[in-house]
């Protein structure tokens, strides 16, 4: 094993030392030679040069004798420039031996002279070359700097282009602008002149009704003259018969006084919201008479009395300290209309009521009610309260607040935390936006809520928003935006009333959960009878009052509530009462109100009024265009009050009203029929056998032909 060791290191140490040797015997030459072998290894391959010469002779230099040469001396007709002098110093100690292209060629070594052409040669060709690289260096360079200037030219021009791209489109969206501006313009003055036009229209349609109206009242003036005086004629004619007609009279007194009737089952708006609501219509309905309270006023009246019989007994202990224009009874104090900014400091531990309407308070601070915690009424009516002025905490402390009043304000949304012991809460004639799902939180023992003339529609109240109201029999949403019923009603929800809104629909759904609903107002919407869902209503076994007063009707609805008592029209565009509508009644109608409608001769069927001829008690028929008595009152058996003045009849038959074969008593008390054209003197005797008394029947006035 270690022979082989030797042999190996022996052939190594003799390959190193021939490279070695190999290495110290290449050329340095840095400036001809080795660029000349480069230059010869870059050419190789080709056989002649750029300029067409044969290719030049290897050569090989071998160390040798110097040979001296001068600068710029002719050397056989050559002269060799001074670089050539210098490189021949620097070899001045090789030959050179020219290396033919075929192995087996004799060598022979050059002369000085040629060897130096040789080198001149190579020289030359590289320093042409050198040139032709610079050249091709400086053309690039050039192609370079040219494509560079006509880069940024094209910059220029796409940047110049892009800067006129973008006035451009200032200047235009300038005149859009402009543009749009005038047609702004435009509308707004088109819009000034249509209000302009409406609020002429309007004045003038408002001159030229109360004209109308100055012109009606005139002529019922004249009438009313004509009347007299006719009656003035007829009472010396008839000196004779006073006696006996005035002993007769008292007798009907005394029996219509035991007589009730019910045309007040529906409650009507107070009379103040009648006069703002709706314009003045000759000749109305007779005034309702009152009727029994229900259980829910029942409680309130008592818990009033009883209230009443508290002040009575409390003696206020401080009655001093109250601003002016206040003043104190018993446990009340009244600062009405006494130019209040503030809510006046209090301190009268006894108080139970407190008004503080028609002043300018806007703000309650949460420390307000500290010295009166006993309140059980408030009154805060047509004052400045904001939402924002009234504090979170104003109406915790009230642990027996009841009622509170808060209509005529700027109110944007409920009072936050208002007492769980409210009964009775109204917030009407504000600018409420909306009623969200916690907006009556913890107010379980309201019963009566009242909202009318504020912002509310079915967008802004949530149909959670009437959850918490577990005891709410009374709600009033009159004057509002509402295009529907709201949903999520109270179940124990008893009179709604929603009148002067926008209502174009009944949906089958919104009654589902008001079981004991009693009474319902939608006078004054936009409600024709193809709207009315014919599942809405028809099965609801309490609603016995519906006002459909001043709507759109055309026919009287179909599929109303069974128990229906007591239906109010007044004031639509009806022209028929289809046949059976009544019909599916239990116990029957009762009060029907069919006043300033467009009724004619053809527009009732003698089927019309079926089902209700035995519990009719009152019907309206006036200011229609009714021809004849329509049929079928005759069979109405239970009748007491019957209008059919200010319309075209023209005759009264026999059998029109009364029915002859009717031997029962009288229950007509009042018929009225003036202003229509009938002649009282062609009337039978017997025409109005169902009266209880002639001097019920209002024949005068009569039209003229």
């Amino acid at each position: 094993m270690r022979w082989w060791l030797v042999v190996a290191s022996l052939w190594l140490l003799v390959v190193l030392t021939i490279s070695d040797t190999q290495a110290r015997n290449r050329p340095h030459n840095q400036d001809g030679e080795t660029r000349q072998g480069k230059r010869k290894r870059d050419e190789q391959g080709h056989g002649r040069t750029r300029a067409g010469r044969s290719r030049p002779l290897k050569i090989r230099l071998v160390p040798g004798p110097s040979v001296p040469l001068q600068s710029g001396i002719n050397q056989g007709n050559t002269v060799f420039p001074q670089s050539y002098k210098n490189r021949q110093e620097q070899h001045s100690s090789y030959n050179v031996i020219p290396v033919p292209s075929d192995p087996s060629e004799p060598v022979s070594p050059l002369t000085q002279e040629e060897i130096q052409r040789i080198l001149w040669r190579e020289e030359e060709e590289h320093r042409e070359e050198e040139e032709r690289l610079r050249k091709k260096d400086d053309a690039r360079k050039k192609k370079r700097k040219q494509r560079k200037e006509k880069a940024e030219r094209q910059r220029k021009i796409v940047e110049e282009r892009r800067r006129e791209e973008e006035e451009a489109l200032r200047l235009q969206v300038e005149k859009e602008e402009e543009d749009y501006r005038r047609q702004i313009k435009k509308e707004e003055e088109r819009r000034k002149q249509e209000e302009e036009e409406r609020r002429r229209q309007e004045e003038e349609d408002r001159r030229r009704k109360e004209e109308a109206e100055r012109e009606a009242r005139e002529r019922e003036r004249k009438l009313e003259e004509e009347r007299r005086r006719q009656e003035e004629i007829l009472r010396e004619e008839l000196l004779a018969l006073v006696e006996e007609e005035d002993e007769q009279r008292k007798e009907v007194e005394e029996e219509e006084e035991e007589v009730w009737l019910r045309g007040d089952v529906f409650k009507m708006p107070p009379k103040e919201l009648e006069e703002v609501e709706e314009p003045e219509e000759p000749d109305l309905l007779p005034a309702p008479i009152p009727r029994p309270p229900s259980a829910t006023e029942k409680k309130l009246k008592a818990e009033g009395e009883e209230a009443e019989e508290e002040r009575e007994e409390v003696v206020v202990a401080n009655r001093g300290g109250l601003p002016p224009g206040c003043d104190i009874s018993d446990v009340t104090v009244t600062c009405e209309n006494a130019k209040l900014i503030h809510f006046p400091p209090l301190a009268i531990s006894e108080l139970k009521s407190l008004s503080l309407e028609g002043n300018n308070i806007s703000t309650i601070p949460a420390e307000a009610f500290n010295g009166i915690p006993n309140l059980e009424w408030i009154n805060l009516k047509k004052n400045k309260l904001t939402s924002a002025g009234i504090d979170i905490k104003a109406f915790k402390g009230l642990k027996m607040l009841r009622r509170l009043y808060l209509d005529g304000n700027l109110l944007e949304t409920v009072p936050p935390d208002l007492p769980p012991t409210l009964q009775e809460l109204k917030i009407s004639e504000n600018r409420l936006r909306g009623i969200g799902k916690n907006s009556l939180q913890g107010l379980s023992s309201l019963v009566i809520l009242e909202l009318e003339g504020n912002l509310l529609s079915e967008s802004n109240v949530d149909p959670l928003a009437f959850t918490p109201l577990m005891q709410l029999s009374y709600l009033r949403l009159g004057r509002n935006h509402f295009r529907t019923i709201p949903q999520g009603l109270p179940i124990s929800l008893l009179e709604l009333y929603l009148e002067n809104n926008q209502i174009e629909e009944i949906s089958e759904t919104v009654f589902n959960q008001t079981s004991s609903l009693n009474v319902v107002s939608l006078r004054h919407n936009r409600l024709d009878e193809t709207r009315i869902a014919p599942m809405a209503w028809i099965n609801h076994r309490t609603l016995e009052s519906l006002d459909l007063s001043h709507n759109e009707l055309y026919l009287v609805p179909s599929y109303l509530p069974r128990s229906l008592v007591h239906l109010v029209l007044v004031g639509n565009k009806i022209e028929r009462i289809p046949g059976y509508v009544f019909a599916h009644m239990t116990p029957g109608l009762e009060y029907l109100y069919l006043s300033y409608n467009k009724l004619d001769g053809e527009g009732i069927e003698p089927e019309s009024f079926f089902g209700s001829y035995h519990s009719m008690v009152e019907l309206c028929l006036d200011h229609n265009q009714l021809v004849t008595v329509p049929s079928g009152i005759n069979e109405m058996t239970n009748l007491h009050f019957l209008r059919l003045n200010n319309n075209l009849i023209r005759s009264i038959t026999d059998e029109g009203i009364c029915d002859p074969n009717h031997s029962g008593d009288s229950t007509l008390v009042t018929l009225r029929l003036e202003n229509n054209y009938i002649d009282p003197q062609k009337i039978s005797p017997s025409a109005f056998s169902c009266v209880r008394s002639s001097s019920s029947v209002v024949l005068k006035p009569q039209k003229t032909k």
